[in-house]
């Protein structure tokens, strides 16, 4: 009978000595931020439609209060919902693929809408026109070729969901360094 608890079947290597499967040493830290593969899609859809939906209504509300002339006090719980929502679709992606997102096309369309959205506050004046442009962006990113929305900047190449995330030697060394010290 089992107690659930992992078999105490015992693993020698030089390195390590001998250990127990369960107690392994910790992976590299940098493991989960930069797989190996993308990670499994399972039940990320209905998340995902249901977070870009808020995201798409929330900033909806936020443009036209601003298109309308509404109090920016009155407009803030949409801006919330839309940081918010924002903020679950990149955590989404990033658990995804990891931080290999950032480098992606898709992922730089983000920062690029990020940027403009940073500028609102110093260009009161012409915030109709910066989320205008946000609108735009996120239109065409939205929209455009899958071979540029999935083009990674780091490994330069498309990246398809299921494949390996190998990056080039130098890239590489710079992760194995990092680990190092």
């Amino acid at each position: 009978m089992s107690d659930g608890s992992p078999p105490a079947v015992e693993i020698s290597s030089p390195e390590a000595g001998t250990i127990k499967p369960h107690c392994r040493p910790a992976r590299r830290p940098y493991r989960w931020a930069f797989p190996e593969m993308t990670r499994p899609q399972t039940g990320t859809r209905g998340l995902s439609i249901a977070l870009r939906t808020l995201h798409l209504a929330s900033f909806g509300i936020l443009l036209g209060g601003h298109a309308f002339a509404i109090e920016a006090d009155r407009l803030l719980p949409a801006l919330y919902l839309t940081i918010a929502s924002g903020a679950g679709l990149i955590a989404l992606e990033v658990y995804i693929i990891g931080l290999y997102w950032l480098f992606l096309g898709k992922g730089v369309m983000v920062f690029l809408k990020l940027a403009i959205l940073l500028a609102v506050p110093s260009f009161w004046e012409y915030r109709l026109l910066l989320l205008l442009s946000v609108l735009v962006i996120a239109s065409v990113g939205s929209h455009m070729p899958a071979r540029f929305r999935h083009y990674s900047f780091l490994h330069r190449r498309v990246v398809q969901g299921g494949e390996t995330l190998q990056i080039g030697s130098s890239a590489k060394q710079v992760l194995e360094n990092a680990d190092a010290q």
